[in-house]
């Protein structure tokens, strides 16, 4: 038996969303913190490194090497993208500048097949608004439209989306291909070539970019759906389909195998109550405000995911949000992980409008408006004072956590804040205004707001973000304080630091074994080390090297390097 659908949609409540109006939201998400940043420390480095080792010929393609140490990650496909387009850039662009432009693509693809899976979801009939007795229900074109546009917005607005989607990392990739497959399930009633190339590009991707299993979950998951799924009883089509996607499934796991990529990774939290607790943190903000509205999607159409059919557009994105937090309780990095469920449950955030009362519609409003508005304020206040020294605290605070940190002035900068902090400006005057027809009108402020703070995180603050979490400060003190040599010694180093002392350092590096001998030697400080001149487990290698300096990040002197120097017996 058919549920009624709760959703209750005039057509007046389906108006379409001015498309350069979205296209200039995307562009200023998009684009802030790919363009004029540092390679930032961590996975963002690290992949720089590889990426650059990869395209200069220095390592293997099916086995690359940062220092005689194996990626972290067991997906290629990230490096192999960012060193193809370091190739094809040279000499025209910086590296770090080439390896950029996939990942600008892979982010933009993100969102516009985010936007075609919900339409598509939205053009499902169990998803479809009841009809009127005399007419003037919602057009289904129209109505998938302006579910898609509000589901787009969720997914903007989301806090965790916004650095890892601009990092060069496997991660970048792996949203992209699980967004295709989201898309690709989600259209395979309706557009049927569309839907075999994304699968056949997601699955795939999604092995070689380091998540065998989900691509394996994903595909037996699908193939299971459209066999149950009831508009397709009794029709050959679902069931070659059905039977496609789980060759295909089987057949990327026969790939991930023979590259060696199965990895069992299945880490169950350890501390108890604290880390539980943690994970609950990162569930609430990270995908805020998304989650709310899912709870209340799950909530309103529960009648008809407690029945016996099975309803596309809400089993489909919340079979990905289960797999994702599933991923993220049982995985490292958690924040990853769920990194992956956001397209998913923005789906479901979407499907939320049609029955938001106007008390909660108007809530959201407020606490969005308030929210980022101080959030803005906060931002500019910080840079004014960095800048002219009034009002002087906050100055004396950014002196303090980032010492040696000289602030910089960029006009182009300062022009991008203030059009966006006009822009946001005019956008709450639009929503004061009596613009209540609109279905997606919930969502404007949040992803808008969303995109202000990031964008001028990305121009006022780009300089303090780039000393504190760039390794460039570190890394040039110490090449300066050894003269910049023409090769060290490395001892006890990460794959970041690595890459850190090869990019920015400009350095060859060598371990201590190696025959050749460089007269300086960087290493690592033991971490909690009482003694930061002590390093213990390798002192007896140290013999005839003699303690230079030491230099810790501006940030964090605790994360610091050693440089020592040869002293000849």
């Amino acid at each position: 038996m058919n549920q009624p659908s709760p959703a209750i949609v005039p057509q007046s409540a389906v108006r379409r969303l001015p498309r350069w109006a979205l296209l200039l939201l995307c562009l200023a998400y998009i684009l802030p913190g790919f363009l004029g940043r540092d390679p930032w420390r961590g996975a963002d480095m690290t992949a720089l490194g590889y990426m650059l080792e990869l395209a200069q010929g220095h390592t293997p393609w099916l086995s690359p090497l940062l220092g005689d140490l194996p990626p972290e990650t067991d997906g290629l496909l990230p490096y192999w993208l960012g060193a193809w387009a370091i190739q094809i850039g040279t000499p025209w662009l910086a590296p770090e500048w080439a390896v950029r432009i996939p990942f600008v693509l892979l982010l933009s693809l993100t969102l516009q097949a985010t936007w075609y899976a919900i339409h598509d979801l939205a053009r499902s009939p169990g998803a479809q608004p009841v009809a009127f007795a005399f007419g003037g229900e919602a057009e289904p074109a129209d109505y998938a439209r302006a579910m898609a546009d509000g589901g787009l917005l969720a997914l903007l607005a989301c806090l965790g989306l916004a650095q890892p989607s601009h990092e060069t990392t496997s991660y970048l990739v792996q949203l992209c291909c699980t967004t295709l497959v989201f898309f690709g399930l989600a259209a395979a009633p309706h557009r049927k070539v569309w839907s075999f190339l994304a699968l056949m590009v997601g699955l795939p991707g999604l092995a070689l970019s380091g998540a065998p299993t989900l691509a394996l979950i994903y595909g037996l998951g699908g193939s299971v759906m459209c066999l149950c799924d009831p508009n397709n009883v009794g029709a050959s089509r679902p069931r070659l389909m059905a039977m496609g996607m789980a060759l295909l499934a089987l057949a990327v796991t026969a790939l991930a195998w023979q590259l060696d990529l199965w990895r069992w990774r299945v880490v169950w939290p350890q501390n108890g109550t604290k880390e539980w607790a943690s994970l609950g943190r990162l569930l609430v903000w990270f995908t805020w405000p998304a989650w709310p509205l899912a709870l209340w999607t799950l909530w309103r159409w529960r009648k008809q995911i407690l029945s016996r059919q099975l309803h596309r557009h809400l089993m489909l994105p919340l079979w990905f949000v289960v797999i994702s937090v599933g991923a993220t309780l049982s995985t490292q990095p958690a924040d990853r992980a769920l990194l992956l469920g956001l397209p998913a449950l923005a789906a479901l955030a979407a499907f939320a409008l049609p029955t938001l009362r106007r008390s909660v519609a108007a809530l959201i409003d407020w606490f969005t408006l308030l929210f980022f508005s101080v959030s803005a304020i906060a931002i500019w206040v910080i840079w004014i004072s960095t800048q002219t020294g009034v009002p002087a605290k906050p100055a004396a605070n950014v002196a303090k956590l980032a010492r040696g940190f000289e602030p910089e002035f960029s006009f182009v900068a300062l022009a991008l804040a203030l059009l966006a902090s006009a822009a946001w400006c005019a956008l709450v005057w639009w929503r004061a205004g009596r613009h209540r027809q609109p279905i997606w009108k919930s969502l404007v402020l949040p992803a808008a707001g969303a995109t202000l703070s990031w964008l001028l995180l990305m121009t006022l603050w780009l300089p303090m973000l780039n000393y504190a979490r760039s390794d460039a400060p570190q890394v040039r003190a110490l090449v300066s304080a050894a003269n910049q040599p023409p090769c060290m010694h490395i001892l006890g180093l990460d794959r970041g630091q690595i890459a850190a002392l090869q990019f920015h350092g400009q350095l060859r590096l060598l371990p201590l074994s190696n025959s050749i001998r460089c007269h300086w030697l960087i290493l690592a400080q033991e971490t909690g080390a009482d003694d930061p001149f002590a390093a213990s487990s390798v002192m007896p290698k140290l013999r005839h090297w003699k303690l230079h300096t030491i230099q810790g990040r501006p940030t964090d002197r605790n994360d610091a390097l050693l440089l020592y120097r040869y002293s000849a017996p």
